[in-house]
């Protein structure tokens, strides 16, 4: 049970260092809602949910 709140910790870590570099360099990053859509989270706080178009790999 400990390693998965390990695990789960170094993905928010992940995630936050990734919003961080967003942040510093003027970018976005691009993740999986829990809802399953996929969006860009721009530096600012804005959200684009992607359509299929948008995503080659969907």
């Amino acid at each position: 049970m400990n390693q998965i709140k390990e695990l789960q910790k170094l993905i928010r870590l992940t995630g936050d260092r990734a919003k961080l570099d967003a942040k510093a360099n003027g970018t976005y990053i691009v993740y999986k809602t829990k809802d399953g859509q996929i969006v860009k989270e721009y530096y600012n706080g804005d959200i684009v949910p992607l359509s299929d178009e948008d995503v080659p790999h969907a």
